[in-house]
């Protein structure tokens, strides 16, 4: 995996056709169920590039008929994150697609606190400073969240 993921992607289409064909083909290899509710969630994450909380994927799902009631939303979005297809961005109690689903990868986010998009980075925390932290204190870290709130490029140039 290389280096931070851009706020925009160059192609959308692609970005989106991509990003579900390898939602399904790791589902299709684990056995796992792409119902056309969490597919429609997914979608929508792809479509956004930006944090999205359950209520905002809700209004998305009952406008096209797929469910009206919260847990529809949050099934699918439960789903989407065990399954390695979304992210729960923890500061904004929301979500995001994955830019790397079905990897084993310790993301950090980069998150714009002006339009709420969200940049995924690549990193490796267990082997910083912090993994030093750890490993002196006798300590084993399974998992992470880095987040980062600051101006995306645009929002910068705005404020300019």
């Amino acid at each position: 995996m290389s280096g931070p993921i851009g706020f925009q992607c160059q192609n959308h289409s692609v970005c989106m056709s991509t990003m579900l064909a390898q939602a399904q083909d790791h589902c299709t290899a684990l056995g796992l169920r792409l119902t056309p509710v969490r597919r429609r969630t997914l979608e929508i994450l792809l479509a956004e590039h930006r944090a999205l909380g359950a209520y905002d994927v809700l209004k998305h799902l009952a406008a096209e008929g797929l469910g009206t009631q919260p847990p529809v939303a949050y099934r699918a979005l439960d789903f989407l994150v065990k399954a390695g297809f979304a992210h729960k961005i923890e500061a904004l109690n929301a979500y995001t697609a994955c830019v790397h689903p079905g990897q084993d990868h310790a993301p950090a986010f980069l998150i714009c606190r002006n339009c709420q998009s969200v940049a995924e980075a690549d990193t490796a925390p267990a082997k910083g400073r912090l993994g030093d932290a750890a490993r002196a204190a006798g300590f084993v870290i399974e998992r992470t969240v880095v987040e980062a709130t600051g101006l995306c490029p645009d929002c910068v140039g705005e404020a300019a």
